[in-house]
C-alpha cells in the first residue's frame, strides 16, 4: 500500500556534511615574495600565469584566497603540498 504524502510549504533540507565541498586557503605572509607564490600556483596546480598572479594578488591585497575546491582529501593533499613550498594554507569547508 503506497502512502502519499502532501509536500510541506518551505519545507527545508540541510545538505550532509560530505557534500559540503571542502576549500584551500591560502593566506598572506610576510616571507614569501609575490613572484614566488604566483610560481607555486602556475606549478603545483598549472594555472595561467594570468589566474596564479590573480590569486596572488587576492592573497596580497585581500589577505587570502581560495585556490582549489573539492573532497577534503584533495584539500589536505593540497594543503600539504603548499606547506612543502613553504606557503601558509589551510583547509574548511564552503559554507557560502
Amino acid at each position: 500500500m503506497e502512502v502519499e504524502r502532501p509536500e510541506a510549504e518551505g519545507e527545508v533540507f540541510e545538505v550532509p556534511e560530505s557534500d559540503v565541498p571542502w576549500i584551500t586557503l591560502v593566506h598572506n605572509d610576510p616571507v614569501n615574495l609575490m613572484s614566488y607564490v604566483a610560481y607555486v600556483f602556475q606549478t603545483y596546480f598549472g594555472y595561467s600565469k594570468d589566474k596564479a598572479t590573480k590569486l596572488m594578488l587576492d592573497v596580497h591585497n585581500k589577505g587570502r584566497a581560495v585556490v582549489s575546491s573539492g573532497s577534503r582529501e584533495e584539500m589536505e593533499r593540497d594543503v600539504q603540498a603548499l606547506h612543502g613550498y613553504g606557503l601558509w594554507a589551510t583547509l574548511q569547508q564552503d559554507r557560502d
